[in-house]
């Protein structure tokens, strides 16, 4: 799968890169043989609207057929970000193809 990485207020390290690419890989054994049109993945760093510290956010948008399978979750550090976006993408991912599955 062909991914496109995204930051946004924060460095996009070598690092940061290849654990995000281990965690769509991770995403890709669920899909099987459904085809990914095109996947997406937003990192951001947030400083606005809370009180302490640095708020991550990872958005992941996969294009799917039929369908954008879209998640966003936030974390106090940017892994934590990227592993509650992928557990929410699984999800997301299965109840896709359950829904397929009926068609």
């Amino acid at each position: 799968m062909e991914i496109k990485i995204k930051a946004t207020k924060l460095e996009l390290s070598p690092e940061l890169k290849d654990y995000v690419r281990e965690k769509m890989d991770m995403l890709d054994r669920y899909l099987g043989n459904f085809p990914v049109i095109n996947a997406d993945v937003e990192l951001e760093r947030t400083t606005n609207h809370h009180s302490k510290g640095e708020i991550y956010r990872a958005e992941i948008n996969l294009s799917v057929p039929g369908e954008l399978l879209r998640v966003e979750d936030t974390g106090t550090e940017i892994y934590e970000a990227i592993d509650k976006a992928k557990d929410l993408m699984e999800k997301m991912i299965i109840k896709y193809k359950e829904k397929r599955k009926g068609l």
